[in-house]
């Protein structure tokens, strides 16, 4: 019986080798005319900022806003960012990093869209309103200021309990700490959204990703978000209940995606492109850190993983710590061959064995890769990689449902050749 042609997409990479062959010659590439925009970042108008945002505030894209250090925007107050607007963080190291802060209680209203996205770069970058890609920094350029925190009241399981202070901001600083019981919290919406040249290392374990998310919870809007060239983690969930979609990471120098504290949302529609000198994995994912709210459980779906075949070190994903959740429909490729599913420690193991007191599951994903076998490790004793194996299979090209015309027009990584859409017709 002949097979029905299925057109889905697929991606490549500027300078990178051809993943997978297509019977299709006709290639898509970003169709929106970028205008030039002659006004120099010196001369256009600019607000600066620094401090807490204690009331109802815009920001308005006639203006290019300058975050002066660390601004938080503290509860009841209502942040409302306007479509195009170009948010530039000033230079500052460790603790006084420029960086933006929505407080438990607190709300962000950054509705960007296809055509006018909204841009948090570095005070570096002179780009104005009206334009997406950078005149002068490319995604090389990496932590030269802060980043974004959405802190949230929804459930988290952490060490001592049900709440914490978020990682990157200094211990004690009135407004960062997140976590509740209200698991579909709302801390307003983020939308077509690119964040670029971030990511501040205050200490070890103490770092500013491109975005983190602490606590927040369902009522929660967030979709169309690329994060580019960070210097720590792309994206990363601290618990909560939020779902996200349509988000791109990359390369960056930790991991793209990175979950803990018992995250229980779905991210779905997502990609993942590995720089060539990124140091982290794909994913890293930890589970539960107390025995408070401690049954939440991730899933990720319908995603897009380029790895770097030239980097040694970038593994697919690694779980431990109790990891528990999904990770289902992704196809993953372009990895170096010594890339590896790594499950460590027994609480994860048991887990994804299906003898822990949660699941730890892979599904239906595709590796385009020559054998399955030898490909999930792990530091357990006579691991047995059968599961993994038996649920996961070799493929070639996009099956599962990633829809790569999400990332048209707005993001940097197209303008600049780092993710493009082919349409491809699959047998």
């Amino acid at each position: 019986m002949k097979t029905k042609q299925l057109l889905i997409a697929s991606i490549i990479m500027l300078g990178a080798t051809t993943f997978f062959t297509s019977c299709s010659k006709d290639k898509s590439t970003d169709p929106i005319v970028e205008t030039p925009v002659p006004t120099p970042d010196t001369s256009f108008p600019s607000l600066t900022v620094s401090g807490n945002i204690t009331s109802n505030t815009t920001w308005t894209k006639d203006k290019i806003v300058y975050l002066d250090g660390r601004v938080i925007v503290t509860a009841p107050a209502e942040l409302t960012i306007e479509a195009g607007t170009v948010i530039k963080g000033k230079p500052g190291s460790d603790a006084n990093a420029a960086v933006l802060v929505i407080g438990v209680g607190a709300k962000i209203h950054a509705i960007g869209t296809a055509s006018t996205p909204i841009i948090f770069t570095s005070s570096d970058d002179q780009i104005v309103p009206g334009q997406i890609a950078s005149p002068n920094l490319t995604v090389n350029h990496k932590g030269l200021w802060g980043g974004v925190v959405i802190l949230g009241d929804a459930s988290c399981s952490t060490p001592t309990g049900g709440t914490a202070e978020i990682e990157g901001i200094p211990a004690g600083t009135i407004g960062t700490t997140y976590g509740g019981s209200d698991d579909a919290d709302n801390s307003g919406e983020l939308q077509y959204v690119s964040i670029r040249h971030g990511g501040v290392i205050i200490g070890a374990g103490n770092e500013l990703n491109g975005l983190t998310l602490g606590g927040v919870g369902s009522g929660t809007t967030i979709n169309h978000i690329e994060i580019v060239g960070n210097l720590d983690d792309g994206i990363e969930f601290f618990g909560g209940s939020v779902n996200a979609s349509d988000l791109i990471v990359v390369k960056i120098d930790d991991d793209s995606y990175d979950v803990d504290q018992a995250f229980k949302g779905t991210i779905s529609n997502f990609v993942v492109i590995a720089g060539e000198n990124q140091e982290g994995d794909a994913f890293e994912i930890d589970g539960p850190e107390g025995s408070l709210n401690a049954i939440g459980q991730f899933t990720f779906t319908k995603g897009y993983i380029v790895g770097n075949a030239a980097n040694l070190t970038c593994d697919y994903a690694v779980f431990k710590s109790k990891a528990q959740g999904n990770l289902q429909n992704c196809y993953f490729t372009n990895f170096n061959a010594a890339a590896r599913f790594v499950v460590n420690g027994a609480d994860a193991y048991n887990n994804y064995i299906g003898t822990g007191s949660s699941t730890l599951t892979f599904n239906n994903n595709a590796l385009n890769t020559s054998a399955l076998a030898g490909v999930f490790k792990s530091d357990q004793a006579g691991y047995d990689e059968s599961n993994f194996v038996n649920n996961n299979n070799i493929g070639s090209g996009l099956t599962n449902g990633f829809d790569p015309t999400q990332f048209v027009g707005w993001t940097f990584a197209g303008r600049t050749g780092q993710f493009s859409p082919i349409a491809v017709n699959i047998q």
